[in-house]
């Protein structure tokens, strides 16, 4: 580990600790309009973290929802102890774990399943008038992909180290294991993930015959991408390196920075109307039964 920095000691963290307690405060006093600042606060940073655990837009709005109904009616248990979006994400953590535990994105993919799969699908160049963003869309869902090889800890550990960044301070409490054993486990997740697409992955190593494009055709033909709804180009806000703020640099990153570039050019998101979505969760029976809405 570099440094000696205490992410909650670092103004952001305290600044963000201070909105945070005020609209938990107004919330719990039955202030509706601090309720939706709230959830609009942190909505994002779950739905992507969920698109990133899931590999599908869909899935991942259903993980958000439950993740949100869960903070807020819990929210009177909230101390004040940690960050509120560790808390959040602790939240979202058990409920990826537990709750939807018999979803499909719960079956963790062999690498040696998941090459023979791409090998089995014939090169074949591309040609669409909207080809540049078909093609980008095949490429993404070809890396959300291999995050199903990874099993639900590993994707866990590193969208929460690796694509947001996120100090070992804050990675160890959510995943409840010492900061030793969250660095341990995100370099060997690193090492899977990365070694696979360096064995594989024509973004990464050019000797690899692998190509977005060449492959495109045969995803679609699979059903993995739609032409007509390319889910991860949809509701875009920003790119996920964009949107973490601080970057800490706080794990040894043993050559991997190109690798982890390329996850963090993916786009980050909102839901699909974000305002009916918010409506969902705020007309759920267990919210109305908890702050009489």
């Amino acid at each position: 580990m570099k440094g000696g920095l205490d992410f909650n000691q670092t103004p952001l963290f305290k600044q963000n600790m201070k909105e945070n307690k005020q609209l938990i405060e107004k919330s719990l006093a039955g202030d509706k309009k601090s309720l939706e600042l709230l959830i609009k606060e942190h909505q994002n940073w779950v739905y992507n973290a969920a698109i990133n655990l899931t590999s599908n837009t869909e899935d991942a709005a259903d993980l958000m929802q439950e993740t949100l109904i869960k903070m807020i009616t819990n929210l009177s248990k909230f101390q004040f102890k940690s960050g509120f979006r560790t808390w959040l994400y602790s939240i979202l953590k058990n409920t990826f774990l537990n709750t939807l535990r018999k979803k499909e994105y719960h079956q963790t993919i062999p690498w040696k399943g998941y090459a023979e799969g791409l090998d089995s699908i014939k090169d074949q160049e591309f040609d669409d008038d909207n080809k540049a963003e078909i093609i980008e869309e095949a490429k993404l869902s070809c890396m959300k992909g291999m995050l199903l090889c990874l099993t639900p800890d590993q994707r866990l550990v590193y969208v929460l180290g690796e694509l947001f960044e996120l100090p070992d301070t804050v990675g160890s409490e959510v995943m409840e294991i010492t900061k030793v054993n969250f660095r341990k486990k995100l370099s060997r997740t690193r090492e899977e993930l990365y070694g696979f697409m360096n064995n594989k992955c024509g973004l990464i190593n050019t000797n690899n015959p692998c190509r977005c494009s060449r492959k495109t055709t045969g995803f679609i033909k699979k059903g993995y991408v739609d032409p007509e709804n390319l889910q991860f180009q949809k509701e875009v806000i920003s790119k996920i390196n964009t949107v973490v703020v601080a970057k800490l640099d706080v794990y040894e990153n043993n050559g991997y920075r190109e690798y982890q570039k390329l996850y963090q050019n993916h786009n980050f998101q909102e839901p699909k109307d974000r305002l009916a979505s918010l409506k969902k969760i705020l007309s759920s029976d267990h919210i109305k039964d908890t702050f009489e809405l």
